[in-house]
């Protein structure tokens, strides 16, 4: 069990780095085309702000996922995961807590799936976070906008 939630810690905090170093990149970059333009979070076009942003965060749940498909494909015993397509699938359907259950890890390789699904909650609930900031400022620099003229 110990060599379990050691790999599973190991995972989010990898996870985890990739989340924030992603999510404060977007956000600086998001921050510098904003003082680029008129200093405040109303871009010309608030559709592609919010699509962006979108595929960012997904982006970076894609990279969370393949390492976690990847280690599976490395530290499962024979015959569990045994190709790459399996365990990103496997990895999909755990991560985000949609939970199929046509594929299963082997008895006392659980605790792992338990793992990545709580990391993935975490991970999505920040993701969450992040778009419904962007809405909000970009909300509210458009009724700022409104206002003004």
């Amino acid at each position: 069990m110990l060599k379990f939630s050691l790999i599973g810690a190991g995972l989010v905090a990898i996870t985890v780095a990739i989340h924030a170093f992603g999510t404060m990149a977007w956000i600086r970059t998001i921050a510098a085309q904003q003082e680029r333009g008129s200093g405040n979070w109303r871009l010309q076009n608030p559709l592609r702000l919010l699509i962006g942003t979108a595929l960012v965060l997904i982006g970076l749940h894609c990279l969370q996922i393949s390492i976690w498909a990847i280690t599976y494909v490395y530290v499962l015993p024979e015959g569990v995961l045994d190709n790459i397509e399996a365990a990103v699938y496997f990895s999909f359907v755990t991560f985000t807590t949609l939970g199929y259950g046509d594929i299963t890890l082997t008895e006392g390789w659980r605790l792992l799936s338990g793992i990545e699904a709580m990391n993935g909650i975490l991970l999505v609930g920040w993701s969450t976070a992040i778009l419904f900031a962007v809405v909000q400022r970009t909300w509210t620099g458009a009724v700022k906008q409104n206002a003004e003229h």
